[in-house]
């Protein structure tokens, strides 16, 4: 996804570009298809509705020109508000169009950098061996994570601070959880849920160990009943305003965003499916009515430590000339890589030409996705740098709740118009490019 936008950007731009793709030579685990642009796991690219950050995101995408979008579009089957593709017909379309702009593909696969600058890489969530090992040496071992093990996020305003408070473990340091103390009954009555829930099966290339550290919630509750109060739900240093005693176990939540609009359940990492998180889940004293801006999961994945080694330009802070694009930049979904894909193709050309790149403003959706992927506060805390989705706790003012979106859509819009304008205008392409 992100590596066709990155080309398709970049070509429109005026660039000349050469991409490299293993397949029919290799194929991963999950791919069949000979074609570019090859969706894997679903033929859903979400939400059309702006009441979505999907929706949203695909708006701007449009408006930047998106080959991904226009192959959806001319592809698509009936979905209600989805926008879902027939998807050999989609990575067909998308094929044929890189080459009749004049992209060159080389079908050959790569293990090794190769010299010319810029170079953008776009190897997706199912990297191969070879170059995974080459990626690992060039960004150290800190810099390359190959699991995901993410925790739902909370939008703060659904959340139910009758019940929920505010607070630190022994008061020590600012209010800075979100806690949600529960009794013995309410805790029982937890695990007891969990314990039952229906968990997403792994994929059949999606074989992943569980380490310590990212244990799922409900593989640590089969431990033993009590594993979960002495582990991360542990009620140790608080009092329930409720009783004014300790509680018998406590949720924390912690702030994912400076706007402090999302809160991600701490430890929560899950394969519960998503209708079982959000009954489950809702068990928690305070978190009845929460809505969700992602959902939590457990699955194969390659991403960077972005916020440690990406500039807003995405390219890497020490080694200019090499920009990352898609889901391994730390986004999730596809529309979201092919989104970076986008970005990415633009900034690379601009950096070839002498031209300054400027990231689309955090009132975007995208820009939004930029700031959160690269800015230093997303790698803070005990959790790291965790990949995120389009949702509108993420974008600038996005946080309230649906009925005062409307002006954060259109401002977006605008915004994203703009950006677009001024990168036309810098790179001298008429504006009639979209």
């Amino acid at each position: 996804m992100a590596g066709v936008e990155a080309a398709w950007a970049a070509i429109r731009l005026g660039a000349v570009v050469t991409i490299y793709e293993m397949k029919p030579h290799k194929f991963s685990p999950a791919h069949r298809l000979d074609g570019l642009g090859e969706l894997v796991c679903s033929n859903s690219l979400k939400s059309l509705s702006f009441e979505n950050g999907s929706g949203l995101l695909k708006e701007e995408m449009r408006l930047f020109g998106s080959l991904i979008v226009e192959a959806a579009e001319a592809t698509s089957v009936p979905a209600g508000q989805a926008l879902a593709v027939d998807r050999e017909r989609f990575s067909e379309y998308i094929t044929q169009k890189l080459i009749a702009a004049g992209v060159k593909i080389i079908r050959e696969e790569i293990t090794e950098l190769p010299e010319g600058r810029p170079l953008i890489i776009a190897t997706g969530p199912l990297t191969s061996d070879g170059f995974a090992r080459t990626l690992g040496e060039l960004l150290g071992t800190d810099g390359l994570f190959f699991y995901d093990a993410i925790a739902p996020v909370i939008y703060k305003e659904s959340i139910d601070f009758d019940l929920a408070f505010m607070g630190s473990r022994y008061d020590k340091g600012g209010a800075d959880y979100v806690n949600c103390p529960m009794n013995k009954i309410e805790y029982e009555a937890f695990v007891e849920a969990l314990l039952g829930a229906e968990k997403t099966r792994p994929k059949g290339f999606e074989k992943i160990p569980y380490f310590e550290g990212c244990m799922p919630v409900e593989a640590i509750a089969e431990r033993g009943p009590d594993t979960l109060a002495f582990g991360p739900l542990r009620p140790v240093g608080f009092t329930d305003p409720r009783t004014g005693k300790r509680p018998h176990a406590l949720v924390q939540l912690r702030c994912e965003n400076k706007e402090e609009t999302i809160y991600n359940l701490v430890g929560f990492q899950t394969s519960l499916t998503r209708p079982e998180q959000k009954r489950v889940f809702s068990l928690i004293p305070g978190l009845k009515a929460a809505t969700y801006a992602r959902y939590g999961s457990i699955h194969r994945n390659s991403y960077l430590n972005s916020p440690l080694l990406l500039s807003d330009s995405l390219e890497l802070k020490e080694n200019s000339g090499i920009f990352l694009a898609g889901q391994i930049t730390g986004v999730e979904g596809y529309c979201e890589s092919a989104a970076m894909g986008i970005v990415a193709g633009i900034s690379a050309f601009m950096s070839s030409a002498g031209l300054e790149f400027t990231a689309p403003p955090p009132s975007t959706m995208t820009g939004a996705l930029i700031r959160y992927i690269t800015a230093s506060e997303s790698g803070e805390g005990k959790g790291g740098f965790q990949p995120m989705n389009s949702n509108f706790g993420i974008i600038e003012g996005g946080g309230g709740g649906k009925k005062r979106r409307a002006p954060v859509v259109e401002k977006a819009i605008m915004d994203a118009i703009s950006w677009r304008t001024k990168i036309l205008q810098l790179s001298g392409v008429s504006g009639s490019v979209r």
